[in-house]
C-alpha cells in the first residue's frame, strides 16, 4: 500500500524510545495546541447527555437510531461539513429458528440441528453430492470444487462458525454441514445476515464416519431446513469527510470512527455515546483546521450486532480507497469514571501506525500509552482488509459494561477531555501540511512506537 508505506516510513526513520525531553520539551506541545487547545469538554459532554438522556437506548434498526443518524448529520453540517452521507445497509432485526431440520445420505438419517441464522432450503428440501473440506479455511474450500454442492466441515481450527459457512458460500456452495469435534449438538449461531446458506450442525461420531465413508466412494446428501423467519430493518453509517488543501494533497485519507449504536439496556452514556461525542468534537475543531491529508469521521450503526455498519462501509471501499487509507482510529467507551487506565488494542496484537501516533500524542500530552490485542470493535473491519487500525479505550472496562447502569452520572470529563486531546494531537500529527521548515524545526513530534502490556485487558 503505497500511502501506508509513506507515513510508516516517515514515523520509523524518526521513532524514538526515550521520550522525556518529549514531555519536556514546550515547544513540541505547542505544536499540539493548534488542535488540543480548541477542544471543549462541555460539548462533548453535552453531546453525551444528548444522546444517552434525550434520545436514550439507540439500538440498531429502531426509530431512536433514527433520531440519532439525524442529531450526528446535523451536528456535521452545523460543523461546516457540506459533504455529509447518511449509508444505509440491511440488518435482522429479529429472527424465527427452523420448525424443520433434517439430513439424509442415501436413505440414512443423521442427527442435525440447525444453526440460529440459518437460511431454509428450498421447499421439500435440496439434494446435491458431499464434498469435504477439511476445516473450511479459505485456502482448504478454494482447493476443491464445491460449486453448487453440499460442504462438510469440520468445526475447529480457531475458525468461526460463520466464517467456514462464509468460505464455502463465496467458492460456490449450496449448503453446508459442520461437524462438531465433541459428542454433543449445542445450540449455536451463525452471524445475523438474511444471505447465509442453510447450514446444519452434525455430531462428531456419525460426521467422523460420514467423512471416512466420502474418502472411498462419492456421496449425494439431502438437507432439509424449513420454517426458518428473518425480521429485516434498516441501520445507518453516517460519514462526514474533511477534503485537503486543494494546492497541498497526499492522496492519503486518515478514518475516525465511532459506533453511535448502543444495547437496549441503560442508556449507552460510554458505550458508545462517548466515543461518538468524542470523534463529533474532533471533527469540529479539525473542520477548518488546514490539512494535507482527507479526513473521514464516521459513525457506525449496528455495532452491537456484530460489526455490522463497519462491514459494511469496508465493503464499500474501492481498493484504491483501501490503499490510500493510512491510519483508522476507532473509539469506543472512552469515558467511564469506574474504567481503567487509557489504552490501545489491535486485532492482531502488534504496533501499527494508528498507535505511535496514539502513543506519540499521549507521551507528548499525559503519559506514554500501551496497547495488547482485541478485535471485537469497529477497527476489526478495517485491520481486515489491511489498513492499519486499533481502538482507543480504557482499560480494563468499567463494571457497568452492558448493564442498566451505564448512565451519564459516570461519565467523567477528565477522561473524555484526555481521549479527545490525545487522538486530535495524534491525527493532526498525521494530517498536518508537511513543509521543510517544520520538519527541521523543534516543533515537529517525534515518533515514539507503542510498547506491548502483556497485562492490558479489557
Amino acid at each position: 500500500m503505497v500511502g501506508t508505506t509513506i507515513l510508516i516510513g516517515s514515523l520509523l526513520a524518526a521513532s524514538h524510545s526515550a521520550f522525556a525531553e518529549t514531555r519536556d520539551n514546550p515547544s513540541q506541545q505547542a505544536f499540539d495546541n493548534k488542535v488540543v487547545k480548541r477542544i471543549d469538554v462541555d460539548r462533548i459532554y453535552e453531546n453525551v447527555s444528548y444522546l444517552a438522556e434525550t434520545i436514550g437506548p439507540r439500538v440498531a434498526g429502531t426509530a431512536k437510531e433514527d433520531q440519532t443518524v439525524e442529531y450526528i448529520a446535523n451536528q456535521f453540517k452545523q460543523y461546516g461539513f457540506n459533504n455529509v452521507e447518511i449509508q444505509p445497509f440491511k440488518i435482522v432485526s429479529s429472527y424465527n429458528r427452523p420448525t424443520t431440520a433434517s439430513f439424509s445420505v442415501n436413505g440414512t438419517s443423521y442427527q442435525v440441528t440447525a444453526f440460529g441464522y440459518s437460511q431454509n432450503t428450498p421447499s421439500g428440501g435440496m439434494s446435491s453430492e458431499l464434498v469435504y473440506v477439511g476445516l473450511g479455511s479459505e485456502a482448504e474450500v478454494a482447493g476443491k470444487d464445491v460449486s453448487r454442492k453440499i460442504a462438510l466441515v469440520h468445526r475447529g481450527g480457531g475458525i468461526p462458525f460463520a466464517t467456514k459457512m462464509s468460505n464455502a458460500k463465496n467458492a460456490g456452495a449450496s449448503g453446508v454441514i459442520i461437524i462438531n469435534d465433541v459428542a454433543g449438538l449445542p445450540t449455536s449461531n451463525l452471524a445475523a445476515d438474511e444471505s447465509n446458506l442453510p447450514t446444519l450442525f452434525m455430531t462428531k461420531a456419525e460426521g467422523d464416519a460420514l467423512v471416512s465413508t466420502l474418502g472411498q466412494t462419492a456421496l449425494t446428501g439431502t438437507m432439509r431446513i424449513e420454517g426458518a423467519k428473518f425480521t429485516m430493518a434498516t441501520s445507518y453509517n453516517v460519514i462526514a469527510t474533511k477534503k485537503p488543501q486543494a494546492n497541498n494533497d497526499t492522496k492519503q485519507i486518515i478514518m475516525v470512527g465511532a459506533h453511535h449504536d448502543s444495547v437496549a439496556v441503560g442508556t449507552g452514556a460510554s458505550d458508545n455515546a462517548s466515543g461518538t461525542s468524542v470523534l463529533l468534537e474532533l471533527a469540529r475543531v479539525l473542520a477548518n483546521t488546514p490539512t494535507d491529508t482527507e479526513i473521514r469521521f464516521i459513525t457506525f450503526g449496528a455495532e452491537e450486532r456484530g460489526l455490522l455498519g463497519s462491514y459494511h462501509y469496508t465493503k464499500q471501499l474501492s481498493k484504491d480507497e483501501i490503499n490510500r487509507t493510512v491510519a483508522m482510529f476507532n473509539m469506543d467507551m472512552v469515558g467511564s469514571k469506574n474504567a481503567g487506565e487509557f489504552a490501545m488494542f489491535t486485532v492482531d496484537g502488534k504496533p501499527n501506525t494508528v498507535t505511535t501516533l496514539g502513543n506519540s500524542a499521549g507521551t507528548r500530552l499525559y503519559e506514554a500509552i500501551s496497547y495488547n490485542q482485541v478485535g471485537r470493535s469497529d477497527h476489526q473491519p478495517f485491520t481486515e482488509v489491511g489498513i492499519p487500525a486499533a481502538v482507543f479505550s480504557y482499560a480494563p472496562l468499567e463494571p457497568e459494561y452492558h448493564s442498566p447502569n451505564d448512565k451519564i452520572e459516570l461519565i467523567s470529563k477528565e477522561k473524555l477531555l484526555k481521549t479527545a486531546q490525545v487522538l486530535g494531537a495524534a491525527i493532526y500529527q498525521a494530517a498536518r501540511p508537511d513543509t521543510p521548515a517544520l520538519e527541521r524545526s523543534k516543533v515537529a513530534p517525534i515518533p515514539i512506537e507503542a510498547k506491548f502490556d502483556g497485562d492490558l485487558h479489557l
